[in-house]
């Protein structure tokens, strides 16, 4: 019997939602239900060719890179004797399917319930009757679309399965889940549509599967559940979202992934990441190379980093500051981009929050402000990012190594109502450099030291200039609490901030 050992424990994947008969047979005809689904496009190379660039699927992914198998032998599904590192699929379509079943397709709760009892018979058959393995059991969730709300209803419902089932799940990955329901021109998929089971979306009818208020749908309620271990990619494309012509994404619009609106794509406290994916089809978030290497980090790193940022000054434009001395109204508002990407990286980033992909942080001045251009007591810091890092995969050296693209810009200046575009100059940032990060354990904490990649090279100082320069931004880093640094930003705009970066342990 293999030994099950943290972090590879079993992995069971949830696809999501299939609308009409013919999607739900193609569903079950297929033995991985999306998590196959690769992708083939192209990258220019450095040289400035054009090349395909390959992802295999997550499914071969997870098989090539940590060993991971499945559970079919002999055209037949393994019920017993599963390996720890072992994908199962749960195929919960299956009875919807005249084939396989009686043809009607189950509810929500159905499909969760069905969930529990496939994590319990994975442990059986994991397990055994061995009392340390069952006490080590643990399952990963990674589910798609809908197949993040029946995980989540497993979780948070009392009534689809017993508490046994639900403490074995120790993390949930979710691929652009709608966990706030789905909007189509601005409004809520109406309770009453339930054709096809459209009505899962509605945000009453998911409040009575996931037990929570209707005003509290993207939330984990009183599940007991730690968000912090449910992970949320949204997906930031909707413009190559293909399903019914393009109509999908028409009627829902910009700022999503074609289907779900990023505003509605995560649950409320839980880590997210930002791709320029789309929901699925040739750019789907399942099948990409970015959606993989969040998957994997979360499920297998060691290293978990967040960063808040805490802006302490932003000047106005000359002409403006004077309006608003000889009392105008002044109002304006910013955009703030935040792309993390690990040392190596070079086809994707971990999250990308840009103005380019319609997701970067929005902030009125007023928030951060009040009317003296102080900073108000309940200003409204914005956490860029929670990126999760693997320290086995150092490449060079012994540190962890991140950049963070950094940047502030202005989204426009009102004063007395009116755009103010005299000096408006397209682009122009109030701040804009990439800080590279490196991390290192120290102890029982960690030790932190970073470059400005515009400033000089990222490897590190090389030149007595450089190490002088490197030793001052060392002293300039302060730490406000056990792991959590601060580094200074400023421009010579006027611009002010504090980049707070929490580093802790993963598991």
């Amino acid at each position: 019997m293999d030994r099950i050992e943290r972090p590879f424990f079993p992995i069971i994947y949830v696809r999501g939602y299939a609308m009409t008969r013919s999607e739900i047979v193609e569903t079950t005809s297929t033995p991985y239900m999306g998590l196959e689904a690769g992708s083939t496009k192209i990258r220019q190379a450095q040289d400035g060719s054009v090349l395909k660039f390959v992802f295999e699927s997550p499914l071969v992914r997870l098989m090539k890179d940590y060993g991971y198998r499945d559970v079919y032998d002999g055209g037949a599904e393994l019920r017993s004797g599963i390996a720890p590192r072992s994908i199962v699929i749960h195929r919960y379509y299956d009875v919807a399917d005249p084939a396989f079943g009686d043809g009607k397709a189950p509810s929500i709760t159905d499909a969760a319930a069905s969930l529990g009892r496939r994590i319990l018979e994975l442990r059986d058959s994991v397990c055994g009757n061995n009392a340390s393995q069952r006490r080590d059991f643990r399952v990963y969730l990674v589910a798609h679309s809908m197949g993040g709300l029946i995980c989540r209803c497993l979780l948070q419902n009392p009534e689809v399965a017993g508490a046994e089932a639900r403490t074995l799940v120790d993390k949930v990955f979710t691929y652009a889940t709608p966990h706030n329901g789905i909007d189509i021109a601005g409004i809520n998929v109406p309770d009453l549509l339930s054709a096809n089971d459209m009505n899962n979306f509605n945000r009453g009818n998911m409040a009575r599967y996931l037990k929570v208020p209707r005003d509290k749908v993207n939330t984990l309620g009183d599940s007991g559940f730690p968000p912090e271990r449910m992970f949320c990619l949204i997906g930031t494309n909707s413009r190559d979202y293909a399903v019914a012509r393009g109509l999908s994404s028409f009627a829902v619009g910009a700022l999503s992934d074609g289907l779900v609106r990023i505003a509605n794509a995560y649950v409320e406290g839980a880590p997210r990441a930002f791709v320029n994916r789309s929901h699925s089809g040739y750019f789907g978030i399942v099948n990409s190379e970015e959606g993989y290497q969040n998957l994997s980090r979360f499920l297998f790193g060691d290293i978990c980093a967040t960063a808040q940022l805490d802006i302490t000054a932003l000047a106005l434009p000359p002409e403006v500051e004077a309006a608003r001395k000889r009392g105008k109204q002044v109002r304006s508002s910013y955009y703030i981009e935040a792309t993390v990407a690990p040392r190596g990286a070079y086809t994707y980033e971990l999250t990308a929050r840009t103005q380019a992909n319609e997701c970067a942080v929005r902030r009125e001045y007023s928030d951060i402000f009040d009317a003296d251009g102080k900073v108000r007591r309940d200003a409204r810091a914005p956490v860029l990012f929670s990126v999760f890092l693997d320290s086995r995969r150092i490449t060079a050296g012994s540190e962890i190594a991140f950049s963070i693209e950094l940047a502030v810009c202005n989204a426009g200046y009102e004063v007395d109502g009116a755009l103010f575009l005299k000096n408006h100059i397209p682009g122009e940032y109030l701040f804009r450099n990439t800080l590279v990060l490196f991390a290192k354990p120290d102890g029982d904490g960690w030790r932190l030291r970073y470059v400005w990649g515009d400033d000089q090279w990222a490897g590190g100082p090389k030149t007595q200039a450089e190490l002088d320069s490197a030793k001052a931004r060392a002293i300039g880093i302060s730490q406000q609490a056990p792991n959590v640094f601060t580094v200074p930003l400023s421009s010579a705009k006027g611009f002010a901030a504090e980049l707070k970066i929490a580093l802790s342990d993963w598991a």
